[in-house]
């Protein structure tokens, strides 16, 4: 069995945790055996996850070209789904709130089930690529994504709540929900930071540039700025509950068009 065969079994068992833990939910109380079984299977599915993860880093090596699996679309979107769950899992772990994991996995199966378009072939790095920045970078912008995941889950069911007051007998409370929405938003803010400044700086060490206006580039200022907004309409102009639910919707579109579209478009990152 090779690490895209577990990547594939685990593919499926999101979906099928998510199942699992909407019955569980709905049928069962928040302190019922059904439900915490349910969010140990998405906490085994995550640690399946990371062990292909590195299983393929393993093969990597076997193969005489190893690097960390994070070099093309397919590891990317692999390891993209394994920080989503992380996001999804912590805010459980802190917020106590079920149903964010169970709105949020499938985010996750989709952002897996689309590895099945590309190709999942170990192949060398390019030399733009055989760089030690490449882990630091990329680990940091995705536990970012992450973050405006989680946030982005949140503030759907945020809205909801608002139009119909009536859902918020089986949703989380408003309060919560808008305190997700902000605290994944600072957390994601700030490892974007960090993975923009450790880009920039393998951007000097690979093409003797910290900026070149590259798509990818330009939309992931866009993002911050986006996001940067957000932190400004809460801190300064004391914004809660729907205006900043919307502008998380706003900056996770961003996030998206930042990672898929920008790929479709010429640039120094064609690559991905």
């Amino acid at each position: 069995m090779t690490s895209t065969d577990v990547t594939t079994w685990v593919t499926f068992g999101y979906l099928l945790a998510t199942v699992v833990y909407l019955i569980a939910y709905v049928t069962a109380g928040s302190q019922s055996h059904f439900l915490k079984w349910s969010f140990r299977l998405v906490l085994a599915l995550w640690l399946a996850h990371g062990g292909a993860i590195g299983y393929r880093w393993i093969e990597s090596y076997q193969m005489g070209v190893g690097h960390a699996p994070l070099s093309n679309l397919y590891e990317s979107l692999v390891f993209f789904a394994w920080t989503v769950v992380l996001g999804l899992l912590i805010v459980r772990y802190r917020f106590g709130a079920d149903l964010v994991v169970v709105m949020g996995l499938p985010v996750a199966f989709i952002i897996m089930a689309s590895t099945f378009l590309v190709d999942s072939s170990i192949r060398p790095l390019i030399p733009a690529l055989q760089s030690n920045w490449l882990v630091a970078h990329v680990v940091t912008c995705f536990l970012g994504y992450a973050g405006f995941t989680a946030s982005f889950v949140a503030a759907l069911m945020l809205l909801v709540v608002r139009k119909w007051p009536s859902a918020a007998e089986h949703l989380p409370g408003a309060k919560v929900l808008d305190e997700i929405v902000y605290r994944s938003v600072v957390v994601g803010f700030s490892l974007l930071s960090v993975g923009i400044i450790t880009g920039a700086a393998w951007a000097d060490h690979a093409w003797g540039s910290y900026w070149s206006w590259d798509p990818k580039e330009t939309w992931s200022l866009i993002t911050w700025m986006v996001y940067a907004a957000f932190l400004h309409a809460r801190l300064a102009r004391g914004w809660s509950g729907t205006r900043m639910a919307f502008l998380s919707i706003l900056g996770f579109g961003c996030v998206l068009f930042t990672y898929f579209g920008v790929n479709y478009l010429p640039g120094l990152h064609s690559y991905f």
